[in-house]
């Protein structure tokens, strides 16, 4: 359905709880299995050469739903000292798409016998565009409305900070630290990303030889939208299936960042991941939404591909798990 009608466009508005409407960084279910998508520390931290592609579909029911689209890899050298990825993603709301690629360096610091903390940054750019044909208004020729396809180029830099032991992780991060000037235009404003800041913690119990527990949290807060918490819990089996799910919630943490006619309950999902062979993992998620869209059918499905270069047998003595 090539039009998006302005009801969808209102809803979205709703739920981001802002007085302006602002686009924020991609979501995902899945993102314990790929850390490059919330925290450039991460890269290089399993240790091998690793690729995985994401693709997720949100609120499937609704005409210009949002759909992302990334592949990242990374790789570990000089001793597990550096890490170097990239990452390419292209995410689209309605008429607003948003397409960046970006290069990361992160450096390791021993910091215990077992404990590291990795220090990364991603530089790369980001177009922002949007096609104004697709928009079906209630007045026709409205002068808020781009003539065509309007879009610009920006900067964009992301930091982070990833620790990690054995059995122990965690990470901060912030997203969006430049570029910001280039996107303060009303006529592209719907392709607008503000700072974004991730805090994650995580841990591995091992319950039995043949089974082990991940539990994980994340919280993001961006400005002019709830803060989001994340709370993610994963079976392993056999070392090879996981099994699990999720909750996705807001909060109100500060005063003008959750209006009070807006849920703090958004969504649950089921996760699946399978290593499919010594190399090649596949996911699953599918969330369903408990906001004010979980009667419209508007729930959403991500699916995932990881292919390790080198098979994980060949690291087992010190598995990544994280």
């Amino acid at each position: 359905m090539k039009k998006v009608i302005l009801f969808f466009a209102s809803l979205v508005w709703s739920l981001a709880g802002s007085e302006c409407f602002s686009q924020q960084l991609p979501q995902f279910s899945q993102y314990i299995f790929n850390g490059l998508h919330i925290n450039p520390g991460y890269a290089g931290y399993k240790g091998e050469p690793y690729i995985q592609s994401t693709y997720r579909s949100q609120w499937v029911s609704f005409p210009g739903s949002p759909n992302t689209f990334t592949i990242t890899a990374d790789i570990s050298a000089n001793e597990g000292t550096m890490g170097f990825g990239v990452s390419l993603f292209r995410d689209e709301l309605g008429p607003a798409t948003t397409s960046s690629g970006l290069l990361t360096y992160a450096y390791r610091i021993q910091v215990a016998e077992n404990s590291f903390l990795g220090l990364g940054a991603s530089l790369g750019l980001s177009e922002y565009k949007i096609d104004g044909s697709l928009f079906d208004p209630n007045d026709l020729n409205d002068s808020e409305i781009p003539d065509g396809i309007v879009n610009l180029f920006t900067p964009n830099l992301n930091t982070g900070l990833f620790f990690h032991s054995p059995k122990f992780y965690a990470g901060f991060s912030i997203y969006n630290m430049i570029g910001k000037r280039a996107l303060e235009r009303e006529d592209i404003s719907l392709a607008y990303h503000d700072f974004h800041y991730f805090l994650t913690f995580g841990a591995l119990f091992t319950l039995s030889d043949q089974v082990a527990f991940k539990p994980n949290i994340l919280f993001k807060e961006v400005k002019g939208a709830p803060t989001n918490l994340d709370i993610n819990g994963m079976f392993l089996f056999y070392e090879r299936i996981w099994l699990g799910a999720a909750y996705r919630s807001n909060l109100k943490i500060w005063n003008e960042n959750l209006q009070d006619n807006l849920s703090n309950r958004n969504a649950v999902a089921g996760i699946l991941e399978v290593f499919i062979t010594d190399r090649l993992r596949l996911g699953y998620a599918y969330d369903h939404n408990l906001n004010v869209l979980r009667d419209a059918r508007a729930n959403s499905h991500e699916f995932s591909f990881g292919f390790y270069m080198i098979p994980r047998k060949a690291v087992m003595k010190n598995p990544r798990w994280f």
